[in-house]
C-alpha cells in the first residue's frame, strides 16, 4: 500500500481545553489515519476537514470565535474508536463531532456520540442504516450503500449492457456486506434472474484460490464481477482475479477510490475496473472543485488523492453552515438547523435533510480506471434504490 501523506502537528497536537463561555467552538473528528485498511481515505478526509477549519478561520470563524478542530487518529482499530470518542465528548468538550470514512467505527463511537446528544456527522461511513442503529444526532455528508450500489447495478446493466453477474464480498466489515446485498437487490430487479453466483472471503485475506475456483466453475463466466471490497484489499482482489485470467469487467463501490487499488494491481489489470465514489477530483469538474484541488495543493503539497479529500472539506463547512444558521452552539438547536439543511453547496453534491431522513439524495459518481487513472463514466441518481 502507498502511504498518504497528511499534517499530523495541526492534527495530533492538543491543545487547552477552554472553558469559558466564550471559548471557541469546538469539534471532534476520528480519523483511521493509520493501521490496516482506511488510511489512503481517512487521510485525505482528514485534510480536507483540515482546510475547510482554516478557511472558516480566515474569512471570521463561528460566531465570532475561532473554529477548533481536534482530530484524533483511530488506528483502525474498533477498541480505540470508543476510547478516543470519550476523549473527544468528555476529555476535550467539544460541541459536535464529525469524521470516520467506515460503518464499523461510526457503530463504534454510536453509543457514546448518542449518549452525548451532540451533533454528529460522518464524512464517509456509508450505510444508510447508520443514523436508526447511532441516533437522531448522526448526519451522513455522503450518499448511502443502496444508492451506490442501485447506480453501480443500473450502470452496468443499462449503459454496458452486461446481463449475468457475479457477486463477491468481504464477509467481516458492515460496509461490504451491505453493499453487495444492495447490488443483489437491485441486480435482480433489473435483471429479472438469479446471480450466475456468489462468494464471500474474510478480513485480511491473502489469496483467494477457492474463491476464484468457483468462479471457474461455473457454467459459462459471468458477464461481470460486482467486488464489494475495502480499500486496503481491493488491489491484490483484482490482481488475482486478472491472473486467473477472468478478464470481464470489474465493478464495486467507493472503496475503490485509492490510489493503492491501481499500484498493487498493476496496469493492464486495473483497467476495465468501475466504480462509484463521490465526486471526480479533477480541474474542470467544476469552479468549486477546481478551487478546492487548489487549496489543497498548496495546503499539503500535492492534488486530493481522491473524493474524500472533498468529503471532509464539505462535512466541516456543513457542520459550521448549520451551526451559522442557529446561531448557537447549543447542540439541540445544531441538530435542528442540520435537519433542516437545504441545498448546501457542498462540491460533492448538493445535500438536503428531511426529518427522519438524515442521508442525504445525492448523485453518484462512475469512474473507470484507465492505464491507472480514474477517468469519469457518468454522474446520476439512480432510478431505484433499495430500502435501507
Amino acid at each position: 500500500m502507498i502511504k498518504t501523506t497528511w499534517s499530523l502537528v495541526a492534527l495530533l497536537a492538543l491543545a487547552p481545553v477552554v472553558h469559558a463561555k466564550d471559548r471557541p467552538y469546538a469539534a471532534g473528528g476520528g480519523f483511521n489515519l493509520t493501521g490496516d485498511g482506511l488510511a489512503s481515505l481517512a487521510g485525505p478526509a482528514a485534510n480536507g476537514a483540515e482546510l475547510a477549519a482554516e478557511e472558516i478561520n480566515a474569512s471570521g470563524g463561528l460566531l465570532g470565535k475561532k473554529l477548533q478542530l481536534f482530530a484524533r487518529d483511530t488506528r483502525t482499530d474498533a477498541t480505540i474508536v470508543p476510547r478516543v470518542t470519550r476523549q473527544l465528548v468528555n476529555g476535550l468538550d467539544v460541541d459536535a463531532l464529525i469524521g470516520w470514512v467506515d460503518s464499523d467505527s461510526v457503530l463504534a463511537a454510536g453509543p457514546i456520540a448518542a449518549a452525548s446528544g451532540l451533533p454528529f456527522i460522518t464524512v464517509g461511513a456509508t450505510s444508510p442504516r447508520l443514523p436508526s442503529q447511532v441516533g437522531p444526532n448522526l448526519f451522513l455528508a455522503c450518499f448511502g450503500d443502496n444508492v451506490q450500489a442501485a447506480a453501480g447495478a443500473e450502470f452496468a446493466y443499462g449503459t454496458l449492457g452486461l446481463r449475468s453477474a457475479y457477486l463477491l464480498f468481504n464477509a467481516d466489515a458492515e460496509y461490504t456486506r451491505l453493499l453487495g446485498g444492495y447490488f443483489k437487490t437491485r441486480w435482480l430487479e433489473l435483471a429479472g434472474t438469479t446471480l450466475a453466483g456468489e462468494d464471500s472471503y474474510p478480513a485480511n485475506v491473502t489469496s483467494l484460490a477457492t474463491q476464484i475456483a468457483g468462479i471457474q466453475a461455473l457454467p459459462s463466466p459471468p458477464d461481470l464481477l460486482y467486488v464489494a471490497a475495502n480499500p486496503d484489499e481491493i488491489g491484490l482482489v483484482v490482481k488475482e482475479l486478472r491472473a486467473a485470467g477472468l478478464s470481464m469487467p470489474i465493478v464495486g463501490g467507493d472503496g475503490y477510490d485509492t490510489p493503492d487499488l491501481a499500484v498493487v494491481a498493476g496496469v493492464p489489470a486495473s483497467n476495465d475496473v468501475w466504480f462509484t465514489t463521490h465526486a471526480l477530483v479533477g480541474s474542470g469538474a467544476s469552479g468549486a472543485m477546481d478551487a478546492f484541488i487548489a487549496g489543497y495543493t498548496a495546503r499539503f503539497g500535492h492534488p486530493p488523492e481522491n473524493a474524500f479529500g472533498p468529503l471532509g472539506y464539505d462535512t466541516v463547512r456543513l457542520l459550521a453552515d448549520a451551526v451559522r444558521r442557529a446561531g448557537t452552539r447549543e447542540k439541540a438547536a445544531v441538530i435542528q438547523a442540520l435537519e433542516a439543511t437545504q441545498h448546501f453547496p457542498a462540491i460533492t453534491g448538493e445535500i438536503s435533510y428531511s426529518p427522519g431522513n438524515h442521508v442525504p439524495k445525492k448523485a453518484v459518481t462512475v469512474l473507470r480506471l484507465v492505464n491507472g487513472a480514474p477517468t469519469l463514466a457518468a454522474q446520476f441518481v439512480p432510478v431505484s434504490v433499495p430500502a435501507p
